[in-house]
């Protein structure tokens, strides 16, 4: 029988909250690798050999489940339904984008953790330049990934978001049973994947099947993610060493948005990955695993692998 990916479902609490997260088995003398996934999925989106590439890499590899996202606390309904109306109509009264960076710190307080690496994709991505910047002790090195700038709001965010593709993802209408929710995972996998290269069906299959038993989707909980509104300092006031990194051929964010990460994050490098969309196929896991090594080993001398 093969020994478990990963340990059994513990628990964080922010307050109220209640934040699901694991660890991948058997890497516990690692350095400390946080984990944060994007809008309204759960911790399970991450690919298992991503995560082992990194486990090999020398990190002890820790994933949540974001509030509204997952097994964590799903808050009560808002009356904002749709993510777009949410990004732009500035109606985060559930939460502020605070309490979700508050999030992230209370399960490196969980699992022991006094700092650790942090690498966010997508909302993630936000949520992790949040926390650097918030908690600029707790944060070894940050790589964000498929990300727009932690601050930006509003209007602002015009420049960096395909709207038509937001509004389409926002419009997918599936049965609310079990079987819905796995043709909603294999959706959005395809839409992230990049145009133009081969989609693996069966591992996007096999990761819906995981995905299904954790909740559907939930506009009005995305809705609450995406709207949470963000009062703390800019990030050029991050620190931490950082890695930004965004698909060439990404259907949602715009490269130009890790471009003004790049800029405005002293030190940051940026690294635009081609034929990639907004996700972390196969052929590339690897090579961010050893770029996140490198930023670790040795910030200063650049980060390549």
């Amino acid at each position: 029988m093969d020994r478990p990916r990963w340990t059994p479902t513990l628990w964080a609490h922010n307050g109220d909250i209640r934040l699901a997260h694991d660890t991948w088995a058997g890497a516990d003398d690692g350095d400390p690798l946080l984990l944060i996934m994007g809008l309204g999925v759960s911790r399970y989106w991450w690919p298992d050999d991503l995560c082992r590439s990194m486990a090999e890499h020398g990190f002890s590899v820790a994933r949540y489940d974001q509030r509204d996202a997952g097994e964590s606390t799903h808050l009560p309904p808002t009356r904002t339904r749709l993510p777009v109306t949410a990004l732009f109509g500035r109606r985060g009264e559930a939460y502020t984008a605070e309490d979700m960076a508050d999030d992230a710190i209370a399960v490196l307080d969980e699992l022991g953790w006094d700092s650790a690496h942090v690498f966010g994709m997508s909302l993630g991505g936000a949520v992790a330049q949040r926390v650097a910047v918030r908690h600029p002790d707790r944060v070894r090195t940050l790589t964000s990934m498929s990300a727009v700038p932690g601050d930006a709001a509003g209007l602002g965010l015009f420049r960096y978001i395909h709207l038509p593709a937001l509004a389409g993802l926002s419009r997918m209408r599936f049965p609310d049973t079990r079987e819905g929710a796995v043709q909603a995972s294999l959706a959005i996998a395809r839409f992230c994947a990049a145009p133009g290269q081969p989609f693996d069906e069966e591992e996007a299959r096999e990761r819906a099947e995981r995905l299904a038993d954790t909740g559907a989707r939930d506009n009005r909980a995305q809705s609450r993610q995406i709207g949470a509104q963000w009062h703390g300092p800019g990030i050029s006031t991050i620190a931490a060493p950082t890695l930004v990194l965004h698909g060439q051929d990404d259907p949602l964010i715009r490269p130009r948005a890790a471009s003004a990460i790049a800029s405005r994050i002293p030190g940051a490098h940026l690294v635009t990955l081609p034929g990639v969309g907004h996700d972390i196929p196969g052929p590339v896991r690897h090579t961010v695993a050893a770029r996140m090594r490198a930023l670790a080993d040795d910030p200063g001398k650049g980060f390549d692998p």
